[in-house]
């Protein structure tokens, strides 16, 4: 029974307080210091206004023993050999003990091995991907020179040196096939990278569908703590849970009024429907997997200069897209406003109403099809007091709605417009007890007056297209 209660709540503890690459701050980067240098070391930061020496090591670093710390770019360190125990000396000129330095930089996996003679060499992942382009490279014309020398007996110049007797049909292959060599190693080494890619995304899905119900039944559970904070027109507060180039996922304080929600509320009331899913083959359907009511709501944009609630609602929506990203949309041919409403009916409902995992657009890492969606945001006019919380299982953020905030999420990289792989995934955790009204905007890229969004199907296709396929 013990192991029942702690493994959820210690797995959930690793989701959710990651230490992976994209869950720290900016600048913190954890390093490991080895000793090889066969005396005793110390390891001190130095404080960088004031000079002072903070001992870091505990109290110090045995010959093959090692240490991580956590750091920052652009934190020095002083390595000082310690005094051996039996003699009471160092192993310096005039038996002084040595000191060497180090500083953080911005690159991942450092280790700095601490070698003979207090020698420091600094290693990371950069450092380990440029030595093996120079040993692949090496390799490659090491094999060209034994084609050069058996081509031209009379030669003794390598591949860098020039001056060979070789024809330029025999130049011309030799180059192709260093080319091929070097091409052939890449290849090699993307695909042992992207085998440990797909190996580490899998294991993270997996743990994440594991998660999904304990996450969403911990009432405990606040808001992801943010990786930055800033304030958009100096009066919302944004929290920037994930910025990654085609992932980013911010919480925007005060960003729905209480009279916006109401005139939206007035106008979806008399269209309340079940909402509805795609159905796979282009259309929609009613699910299980999404049980909530819902309203389209047109804006009626020729009521904006008078000051319309709605309109003025949608044009901070696409206001802060555009803050965000490049693309400069629209309002023209997008998505009605979707005002949806989940009920709370009691623990003991077996049914609740909730949204289980989805994407909104394409979440399968490639390239965008123009007219899709690639951003959303969803505003919260009415919280439950039980459940109702946002999901992100996939990037280990959760979201707990604030009343009036909103959630914003793209999923496109504007520059390469290759989609999110996944980390966008998100769930409307269960509404137990309460209500929770949401107002939401789905916001697409490559829609206008001829090609709205209507002319899409539910996979991303022109009806158009599709009839004549």
């Amino acid at each position: 029974m013990i192991k029942r209660i702690i493994l959820p709540h210690l797995l959930l503890f690793l989701l959710h307080h990651p230490t992976p690459i994209h869950s720290r701050l900016p600048t913190e980067r954890p390093i490991t210091i080895l000793n090889e240098s066969s005396r005793r070391i110390s390891i001190h930061w130095i404080h960088p206004e004031t000079n002072e020496l903070v001992l870091q090591s505990t109290p110090d670093i045995l010959n093959g023993a090692s240490q991580t710390l956590n750091s920052y770019i652009g934190h020095t360190f002083q390595v000082t050999e310690l005094p051996a125990k039996k003699t009471g000396v160092c192993a310096g000129e005039n038996e002084e003990c040595r000191v060497n330095y180090f500083t953080v930089n911005e690159n991942d996996d450092q280790i700095v091995f601490v070698k003979h003679g207090l020698e420091v060499e600094h290693s990371d992942s950069k450092a380990v991907a440029d030595k093996s382009a120079v040993q692949l490279l090496e390799e490659c014309k090491s094999e060209a020179n034994k084609r050069i020398l058996a081509a031209s007996p009379t030669s003794v110049e390598d591949v860098s040196g020039g001056g060979t007797n070789l024809s330029p049909e025999e130049s011309e292959q030799i180059l192709e096939e260093l080319a091929t060599c070097v091409q052939r190693g890449i290849a090699k080494e993307i695909e042992k990278a992207n085998e440990e890619i797909t190996f580490q995304s899998s294991i993270r899905k997996d743990m994440a569908a594991l998660l999904e119900n304990y996450t969403c039944a911990d009432e405990t559970l606040n808001t992801t703590k943010a990786k930055s904070t800033n304030f958009w027109r100096n009066r919302h507060k944004v929290s920037v849970l994930i910025d990654r180039p085609a992932s980013k996922i911010h919480v925007i304080e005060n960003f729905i009024t209480e009279e916006e929600c109401q005139a939206v509320e007035d106008r979806a009331k008399p269209l309340l429907h079940d909402a509805t899913v795609a159905d796979g083959s282009g259309g929609s359907k009613l699910s299980e997997s999404r049980k909530a009511k819902q309203a389209g709501i047109k804006v009626d944009w020729d009521k904006e200069q008078d000051g319309d609630l709605i309109a003025r609602l949608s044009r901070r929506v696409y206001d802060y897209v555009n803050h965000v990203l490049p693309f400069d949309i629209k309002e023209n041919g997008q998505e009605d406003l979707m005002s949806i409403q989940y009920f709370g009916r009691g623990p003991d409902d077996d049914k609740p109403d909730r949204y289980m995992p989805h994407c909104d657009g394409d979440c399968n890492g490639l390239d965008f099809k123009p007219g899709n969606r690639m951003a959303t945001i969803v505003m919260y006019c009415e919280v439950p007091k039980v459940g109702g919380a946002t999901n992100f299982r996939n990037s280990g953020v959760h979201i707990k709605p604030k009343k009036y905030a909103a959630t914003f999420f793209s999923y496109i990289d504007p520059v390469s417009m290759k989609m999110d792989d996944g980390f966008t995934e998100h769930s409307g955790c269960p509404v137990i007890e309460g209500e929770k009204k949401i107002v939401t905007q789905w916001v697409r890229l490559g829609v206008d007056d001829e090609n709205p969004w209507d002319s899409f199907n539910t996979l991303g296709v022109k009806y158009s297209d599709a009839d004549e396929q």
